[in-house]
């Protein structure tokens, strides 16, 4: 079966082949058809296919974004997360763009217990770590179940562990992974997971910053947060995302909305004035000057 991201380029690369196909193929049709047929052939599959496919195509490019939301629709990403403490992270999917995402159906989230993947009486799943030392590592045996059970079902195209020491995560990691199909994430907890997890099963180590938290579930839930909203359609304007921080390596400039003048403290001008390549130049100028304050790094 095709992914969405292939029939949205099978659709986006179809439109750039109606030109060339009008061109190649009337020549191996010339030599096959009788020469008092040939003007008529000639009219109807250039002048007159060629103005209609051509009359199309500023309404075709439009509307891509449109065909690539319902294909979203059609195929909604899948993210099922694995966790010692699932109920901890439900609640931010519960409400505002993530609910909003799942109930229009472009994003299907499922959370599993690791607990329900042990064969032992008090349902444990970590354990003392060899060689000795502080802290529990959750063990291979019920991780590697309930990764295999979800991949008996269907095929996943990344399977990420929040963990601190693995790829900061960044804008570009996000637009990637927003992407993909099919994913599963691996919340750490207490000491991590062992190494063999790693080594085995995990494509991606990420990370949300140089700090340790109790466990992976929040992490992972900032993690879903920058990829679901990524996803056509699930943002009300589709541009919207792509002027955030960061899309284009530079910090976002200054927003502004009603009232126009607030005690004394007034929009720009500029913003106000109607004038959208100057607004367009203002806010770029913004974005520059803020970068350079606050995040130079960005600049290197």
């Amino acid at each position: 079966m095709y992914s969405s991201l292939d029939i949205y380029q099978y659709c986006f690369y179809g439109l750039f082949t109606i030109p060339y196909s009008t061109i190649a193929y009337p020549t191996i049709a010339y030599s096959l058809l009788p020469i008092p047929l040939l003007p008529i052939h000639y009219c109807l599959s250039h002048y007159c296919l060629f103005t209609i496919a051509y009359s199309l195509l500023p309404i075709a490019y439009p509307t891509m974004p449109i065909a690539y939301s319902t294909i979203a629709y059609l195929y909604p990403m899948r993210i099922d997360i694995i966790s010692v403490v699932p109920d901890l992270m439900r609640s931010p999917f519960d409400g505002s763009i993530m609910k909003r995402a799942q109930d229009a159906g472009l994003v299907d989230v499922y959370f599993h217990n690791l607990r329900d993947y042990t064969t032992n009486t008090y349902k444990q799943v970590d354990d003392y770590p060899y060689g000795g030392g502080a802290g529990m590592v959750l063990m291979i045996a019920p991780i590697d179940k309930c990764i295999s059970a979800l991949k008996a079902e269907r095929d996943y195209d990344a399977v990420i562990y929040m963990t601190p020491d693995g790829n900061v995560l960044n804008q570009g990691t996000a637009n990637q992974l927003s992407l993909l199909k099919n994913i599963i994430v691996l919340c750490g907890h207490y000491k991590g997971v062992d190494q063999r997890v790693r080594d085995l099963f995990v494509t991606h180590e990420v990370s949300i910053g140089d700090y340790v938290l109790s466990g992976g579930e929040l992490a992972a839930a900032v993690l879903c947060d920058s990829i679901i909203r990524l996803i056509p359609g699930v943002l009300g304007n589709e541009t919207s995302a792509l002027t955030d921080s960061f899309q284009d390596g530079l910090l976002a400039p200054p927003v502004y909305t009603r009232p126009a003048d607030y005690n004394g403290h007034k929009v720009p001008d500029i913003l106000t004035s109607g004038n959208t390549p100057k607004v367009d130049t203002w806010r770029e100028e913004q974005a520059l000057a803020i970068t350079k304050k606050k995040r130079p790094d960005l600049m290197e």
